[in-house]
């Protein structure tokens, strides 16, 4: 590789990007609040404005309708912890050394010393609030009030981990029936502040969940619209197993997933009614983004990637690229599509941006998409992300630059060749193998099945060299990497 090419390349992976980074929305007078919707396992192709043939998102799609639409926007890993922890901490996950997904044993969690968005915006005395799922880290040292969050209601990880059966029956010593596994969760906590409030014990329980967690951030909202503020409202449907109130019960064409996803839709408007009600709508960002793509081994109880190839827990784009939206009413211009790579690691420095507050002082890896948001056009809008390196737990498993992804040697856990689950019970995986690099190019070939690593062998080299500087920097499988942070782990 020559030395200019590489030095592009260094420039455009480790750069902070200054410039954009300081760059505020026009004519911003007082500071905006900003409303951050996480769903849990939501596909590409699950709300309507992404493709879903059963569309069952209309708020959510008139969001898109009047904002801005990410067709190519990434989460950091296509897992529970790991997503929330790059989103939390504007990072790549493994630089902040949280992989996979936290169980309930497990001692580990984000380390107190990582800047939240939370932590950011409390530079600026904002209120902030996180509801729903946390799953950075369940002992009281890791929960959202000691991580720049004034008030929290959720479960601290994901619903299912509790012992009760896919069918809902709970476990017991007495009766394991053959899922002796799930006898070492404890019984589901609901979480206020740091205390334990109530237990989630089966599924009547979890058809509560989206109606609470909707109830608190309205209530936060309507408390906290005289001054700057912060919600993180983090859902814990579409992830298994599905809870919905009555009200919404057999709504849907689409079966119990489609009623899980018109009571989600239901709680966005709620949101967006409450912040019109309250008159600040039109000084707030909401972004609307899922974790990562859908578990698709449970049937009819998971999501649609759409065109994407595979899903949840693998480096395929099923997998990472998630439905992502932008609304300002005012500020964004709507109807509007960036086609750009972006990630959930860019949404600290944005909104660090928005508030007019200090980027955390430790490196990250994210970069503003303001320049993105207000731009009038976004075909004009130069590429604020050159490249995405696509991790799976500690394993680099992918490098994207531009249109072109190449795909390293791994093996993965696929969906492919097998029949999924139904009725809240999964299926099985398949287990995929990737044995020389394979290179895609995206914009032709979003589904990935066209490997056109013969035909760009330089490319491949380049990509190849990237991938190896991200490896020294954030490690790989058995690797560790120079700039790693320590997670969190807590005192025995």
């Amino acid at each position: 590789m020559q030395t200019r090419t590489l030095l592009i390349a260094l420039m455009g992976l480790f750069l902070s990007f200054p410039a954009v980074a300081h760059q505020s929305a026009p004519d911003q007078d007082t500071p905006p609040n900003f409303v951050l919707i996480f769903i849990d396992d939501m596909g590409y192709a699950d709300p309507g404005c992404f493709g879903a043939a059963i569309p069952d998102t209309p708020t959510i799609d008139d969001l898109a309708k009047r904002g801005l639409r990410f067709t190519s926007f990434y989460a950091v890993q296509a897992v529970c912890s790991a997503s929330r922890a790059g989103l939390m901490t504007g990072c790549y996950a493994n630089r902040v050394s949280v992989f996979g997904a936290l169980m309930p044993w497990s001692k580990n969690g984000l380390h107190p010393d990582e800047m939240t968005i939370a932590e950011v915006l409390k530079q600026r005395g904002y209120a902030t609030a996180a509801v729903g799922k946390w799953h950075l880290g369940h002992h009281k040292q890791f929960l959202p009030l000691q991580q720049g969050f004034d008030e929290y209601l959720g479960l601290p990880y994901s619903n299912d981990m509790w012992p009760v059966d896919f069918d809902g029956t709970p476990l017991t010593e007495e009766n394991p029936r053959g899922k002796a596994w799930k006898l070492k969760y404890p019984q589901l906590p609901l979480i206020d502040g740091d205390e334990t409030v109530d237990r989630i014990l089966d599924l009547k329980g979890q058809d509560t969940l989206t109606t609470r967690y909707t109830e608190r951030a309205v209530s936060f909202i309507e408390n906290n619209c005289d001054r700057p503020f912060f919600l993180y409202l983090a859902h814990s449907m579409v992830h298994v197993p599905l809870g919905v109130s009555d009200t919404f019960r057999g709504t849907s064409e689409n079966g119990l997933f489609g009623d899980v996803l018109r009571e989600l839709d239901w709680s966005v408007s709620e949101v967006v009614k409450t912040l019109r009600a309250c008159g600040v709508e039109d000084n707030t960002l909401i972004m609307f983004i899922s974790d990562n793509g859908p578990w698709m081994n449970f049937g009819n109880h998971a999501g649609s990637a759409g065109p994407l190839r595979e899903g949840k827990g693998c480096m395929w784009e099923g997998g990472a690229r998630v439905p992502c939206i932008a609304y300002w009413p005012g500020r964004i211009e709507p109807g509007r599509e960036y086609t750009h790579m972006a990630t959930t690691m860019d949404v600290l420095p944005t909104i660090a941006s928005l508030a007019d507050v200090p980027l955390p002082e430790r490196k990250i890896d994210g970069t503003s998409l303001v320049p993105v948001l207000f731009a009038a056009d976004t075909d004009d809008v130069p590429t604020v992300r050159r490249q995405f390196f696509y991790y799976y737990g500690r394993k680099l498993c992918a490098v994207r630059e531009g249109k072109w992804k190449l795909v390293l040697p791994h093996e993965y856990r696929s969906y492919e060749g097998v029949e999924p689950g139904m009725d809240g019970f999964p299926g099985p995986y398949s287990r995929g193998t990737v044995t020389e690099p394979e290179l895609y190019d995206l914009e032709a070939d979003v589904g990935e099945q066209n490997n056109v690593a013969a035909d760009h062998p330089d490319l491949v080299d380049h990509l190849l060299e990237l991938a190896g500087m991200a490896r020294a920097s954030l490690g790989d499988q058995g690797v560790a990497g120079s700039e790693q942070r320590p997670a969190g782990r807590a005192e025995e």
